[in-house]
């Protein structure tokens, strides 16, 4: 039977449960967007005693990650073919995640096309509703204005903190990053989840 590291849900209205996707219970991080799988699948090897999901909605990279994962017997990866906005907002359960990573995702600069951005009030709201008290949100981009305004709306919503910016090591970073090393700026910000019943300064 060929191996995978892949989770297609039984349904796709619900949320997931986890039991279903790993053997045992672990910290749980989702990156979203993974890309080609450079920081998850070096990140996951770094770290056994958590378990990690990446979300693409491309098949092609799903499968190219699902191949390293397996030749690289990481047992505490999962792989979810998904548009990124979807995956957050039904299908991961509530109050699970410690870690979320967004690393460059699509800053769609032209102005017309600004609503495709995947920060939003609607993803804000998948990120508290899924993110446990005190769980983090990482994110990076070469886009400065984006990176300007997604900072801005974490700082802005009562129900993030900021926190000290992830900088990934050097086997962790990911594929779009190695392209701008040294050509372009990169802007990084960190948010914690705060605790239940906190400031809602977005309501």
């Amino acid at each position: 039977m060929e191996q995978t590291r892949r989770y297609v849900p039984e349904n796709w209205l619900e949320p997931f449960r986890l039991a279903d996707l790993f053997a045992g219970p672990a910290p749980f991080e989702v990156d979203v967007g993974c890309g080609k799988g450079r920081f998850l699948l070096a990140r996951a090897a770094a770290h056994p005693e958590i378990n990690y999901l990446g979300v693409d909605r491309m098949l092609r990279r799903i499968r190219k990650v699902d191949r390293k994962a397996v030749r690289a017997g990481l047992d505490n990866v999962r792989l979810l073919r998904m548009d990124a906005c979807y995956a957050v907002t039904w299908l991961i359960p509530s109050n699970c995640v410690s870690a979320y990573y967004v690393f460059f995702p699509d800053p769609w600069p032209k102005t017309k096309h600004h609503h495709h951005r995947l920060f939003d009030r609607r993803f804000m709201d998948a990120l508290v509703r899924t993110l446990i008290p005190g769980g983090i949100v990482n994110f990076a981009t070469d886009h400065l204005p984006y990176y300007d305004e997604v900072r801005g709306l974490l700082e802005a919503d009562g129900r993030f903190e900021p926190a000290e910016a992830f900088v990934p090591c050097e086997e962790e970073k990911t594929d779009f990053e190695l392209m701008f090393i040294g050509q372009k700026p990169i802007g990084r910000c960190s948010f914690r989840a705060a605790a239940r019943g906190g400031a809602e300064a977005s309501l």
